[in-house]
């Protein structure tokens, strides 16, 4: 008899710490799951993406988990991405950080788009286009590797730099070329659509030129011709041929 009622107490206490364990267990869980995602840096990929790569699995909605997972490293082996880093904020709020790779323009091969770094260097290839990014044409490629330098002439050796400084310039003052083709004696022409603009070669004047785009372009909407900066005017008096 005494024997059964010991037994039974046992049952009651394992069973009272179950429901205490399990009661603990899911108040945790409860509090520590995900509500609210900040996302910042992300430009290839939307915030959706970002959430999706970062909170896979069963318990991707779990900061608790989240906070394990990424400890001391972060989100790899994403294209388009050097880095992602995960950040608890609070038990249900998490901040992901993306690092994007600094991408200077993209040529067109074999029906892909081939990005390069400002180096030269090709850091990704995708049969989707990412919008922001510039196709840089003027260039023979008879192959590319990825991780290798684009195998250009040895007269575009110093093109790559040259694209960066002029996307970086293109960012600064909000605008969005097509394509920029680098001719054969360094001049450099930029589309818009059907509207071309031709910046010529000076490069100490580039930024000059670049800034009156703003105030320039919203009057080619829809014309179809060359916009002739290839010489800086300081008037900003600029001449467009029809095509």
């Amino acid at each position: 008899m005494r024997g059964r009622r010991i037994n039974y107490v046992k049952i009651l206490v394992i069973t009272a710490v179950i429901l205490v364990l399990a009661v603990v267990g899911w108040y945790v869980m409860d509090m520590h799951t995900v509500r609210t995602v900040y996302v910042e840096g992300n430009v290839h990929y939307t915030q959706e993406e970002i959430k999706a790569m970062v909170m896979e699995g069963p318990l991707g909605n779990n900061s608790l988990f989240l906070s394990m997972k990424y400890e001391n490293r972060g989100v790899e082996n994403v294209p388009f991405v050097d880095a992602m880093d995960v950040s608890i904020l609070a038990p249900d709020t998490i901040k992901i950080s993306v690092y994007e790779k600094a991408l200077a323009g993209y040529v067109k091969y074999m029906d892909t788009y081939v990005y390069f770094d400002k180096d030269g260097y090709v850091v990704e290839s995708s049969t989707v286009r990412t919008i922001g990014i510039p196709q840089v044409t003027g260039m023979e490629l008879d192959y590319v590797v990825l991780g290798q330098p684009l195998p250009v002439k040895a007269e575009h050796e110093n093109i790559f730099g040259r694209i960066l400084d002029l996307t970086k310039l293109l960012n600064k003052y909000e605008l969005s070329a097509d394509k920029i083709y680098f001719h054969a004696d360094s001049a450099i022409t930029l589309y818009f659509k059907d509207a071309k603009v031709a910046l010529g070669s000076e490069a100490e004047r580039m930024e000059d030129k670049v800034m009156c785009l703003p105030q320039i372009l919203p009057n080619l909407e829809g014309k179809s011709g060359t916009l002739q900066m290839e010489t800086y005017s300081e008037k900003g008096d600029y001449t467009f041929k029809p095509d």
